[in-house]
């Protein structure tokens, strides 16, 4: 029985570990494509070594993707001398693959989807977004200038956040100058596009709903929403502010499809009910998304 369980298990886990190799080479090599096609051909340097290798290619002629490893395998092996081995070989294979298939892209000629500007930004973003989503599921990174933001980060205190602004927001400038400031304000869309893509990627479309209740009348409340919506009821201890009482506050995670109903629900038992509405971007466990 042992050696079945053990089996199994090993079996599992090669599986995850292909899956997630798999997650980076195709993240990669939609990242790399679209640099190609969308944002390359139309001087975009929306951040990143990939934004560098851009300037650099329209300055001095230099190819994106031997710019690219000359950047990133450095930086790779000064976070991992930094920051400690916690990057592993899932990076280090996006660090590589993304030029070499930014190499083949160019090798084969293959032509700019747009020449117009504004579309290869948005589509650019999009695209990139896609592929960092991807890759992010394969539980990596494709290293660059987020690790010398990291390094920056440990180093200053400042928060990582500002530090990737930093860089990027430099980079931009750098290609707002070079090439013109239309060329740094789709970078900007592109990065922007990027950003919002990776929240889809990584969160999906659902969107669920967080609420509050606070209500005198805790138990039927609480036995409507549970019978009449079919959803769980969370009892938080609370303080008023004003009147320095004890009382129970109700939190209820529900669709947003649900919330109309819930609202019903609520003001049908106690019309003096006050109700908080925050969103949640990711609800994990039973009547939402699986953990597993």
């Amino acid at each position: 029985m042992k050696k079945v369980r053990y089996s199994t298990a090993l079996t599992v886990g090669w599986g995850k570990t292909f899956f997630e190799y798999f997650f980076v080479l195709i993240g990669s090599a939609i990242i790399a494509v679209a640099f190609c096609v969308f944002l390359l051909p139309n001087h975009i340097a929306s951040g990143g070594v990939s934004g560098i290798s851009t300037i650099l290619k329209s300055t001095m002629g230099f190819n994106p993707a031997f710019v690219q490893w000359a950047f990133n395998i450095p930086l790779f092996i000064a976070g991992v001398f930094f920051l400690g081995r916690q990057f592993g070989a899932k990076t280090l294979v996006g660090t590589i693959f993304i030029p070499l298939v930014v190499y083949l892209v160019d090798l084969y000629n293959i032509k700019p989807a747009t020449d117009n500007p504004l579309l290869a930004s948005i589509f650019g973003g999009l695209f990139i977004g896609l592929g960092l989503g991807i890759v992010f599921r394969g539980k990596a990174s494709t290293g660059g200038t987020d690790l010398a933001a990291q390094i920056v980060h440990k180093y200053t205190g400042l928060s990582l956040g500002i530090c990737v602004a930093f860089i990027d927001g430099l980079i931009v400038l750098t290609s707002a100058i070079v090439f013109n400031l239309e060329s740094g304000m789709y970078a900007l869309i592109a990065l922007f596009v990027t950003s919002k893509t990776i929240d889809l990627v990584q969160i999906g479309l659902a969107r669920s709903k967080m609420a509050l209740i606070i209500t005198s009348e805790v138990e039927p409340v609480t036995t409507a929403i549970v019978h009449q919506l079919d959803r769980g009821v969370t009892k938080l201890t609370g303080v008023g502010g004003y009147t320095n009482e004890d009382r129970l506050v109700l939190m209820c995670v529900l669709d947003q499809t649900e919330f109309s109903s819930l609202r019903d629900i609520v003001r049908t038992v106690d019309r003096n009910a006050f109700i908080t509405v925050v969103d949640a971007t990711e609800v994990l466990g039973e009547g939402f998304t699986n953990l597993t």
